[in-house]
């Protein structure tokens, strides 16, 4: 706290901002505004009795009363319905306070509370301090369709633009919201047509990530080990267009050169072996040559592979002492 109120002097730009994140965190705490006057009144009184110099008393009383108003207007605009809904962990107020907001706000008022520079989500707040009723009613308000007469409202990309690791922060903090969000990213049509209801999943978040590269999701999902998410119907749809796709093709070209190898070297070390013929000088060239393949194109880049991954671990320092060696 006395660093603080020397460093406002040095560089009060940056000590507002500091401040401002701090303010947005007392929001989620719920700390009453309140309580901040008979704070820096109690401050003043010890740094009294501590000096006799009273133009340091004046300096530090002026500049933790600028920290509390600072602090007083960031808790005061940063304290909306839905973190004071958060913070009693009720889905039910939660519904109710964003139920006033405009369709197209509506998820802002649950991603991003912005006071000056600084922000916080509650969405992510609910979830690191264990509100998870009202985490569960976020996710489920936000991938709920809704329409009016111009446009239709649905905030799964609002939801991934603002947390493109939402998955995997979920996976470590909040396990069990990962059925709700899965099911959030599933529309069942309520009319059937000849005995079968259409389904739209989506899925282009799971698949590519903000700057259009591969996402993640199903490193992260993989990496909680729950084999009822893995399961689920959309990350079973991912998984299948990744395989069927792209991943297959690469694995079925990387076991054929696997195979080709093999035969070669099956060729070369056992069947030529066994090959009786008078022209014993043409089999020896050609056994030569097909080893020579087989320790140049297959070993060669294998020793290339562990060459590059030991310097790698070397350089790292990634290894274990035995002794001498390592």
């Amino acid at each position: 706290l006395v660093i603080m109120t020397m460093d406002i002097y040095k560089d009060p730009k940056r000590m507002v901002e500091d401040i401002s994140a701090l303010g947005l965190r007392h929001v989620g705490y719920g700390i009453p505004t309140d309580l901040f006057g008979p704070f820096v009144t109690a401050c003043v009184q010890v740094i009294r009795m501590l000096t006799d110099n009273d133009a340091a008393e004046e300096a530090f009383r002026w500049s933790l009363s600028l920290i509390s108003r600072i602090l007083t207007r960031v808790i005061n605009e940063g304290s909306t319905i839905v973190m004071k809904a958060i913070n009693s962990n009720s889905g039910k107020q939660l519904r109710k306070a964003v139920g006033c907001a405009p369709r197209g706000k509506r998820a802002l008022w649950m991603l991003n509370i912005q006071v000056g520079s600084q922000c916080i989500s509650p969405l992510m707040w609910s979830i690191e301090t264990g509100s998870l009723e009202a985490a569960k009613a976020i996710i489920v308000d936000l991938l709920t369709i809704r329409a009016d007469r111009d446009r239709y409202y649905y905030g799964m990309d609002i939801l991934f633009e603002r947390h493109p690791d939402v998955i995997k922060r979920i996976c470590l903090d909040a396990p069990a919201l990962m059925q709700p969000l899965l099911d959030g990213l599933i529309w069942r049509s309520r009319t059937t047509d000849n005995g079968e209801r259409r389904t739209n999943y989506y899925v282009r978040h799971l698949l590519l990530d903000e700057n259009n590269e591969f996402s993640k999701a199903t490193e992260w999902i993989t990496e909680n080990q729950d084999p009822k998410l893995v399961c689920h119907p959309v990350v079973s749809l991912v998984t299948d267009m990744v395989w069927g796709r792209v991943a297959f093709r690469t694995f079925l070209f990387g076991r054929a050169w696997f195979l080709f190898t093999l035969l070669v070297f099956i060729v070369s070390q056992s069947v030529l072996n066994r090959v009786d013929s008078h022209n014993s000088q043409q089999i020896r060239i050609v056994t030569f040559v097909l080893r020579c393949f087989i320790y140049i194109c297959s070993m060669g880049q294998w020793a290339m592979l562990h060459a590059n991954k030991s310097m790698r671990d070397i350089r790292n320092k990634d290894f274990v002492k035995f002794g001498r060696c390592f």
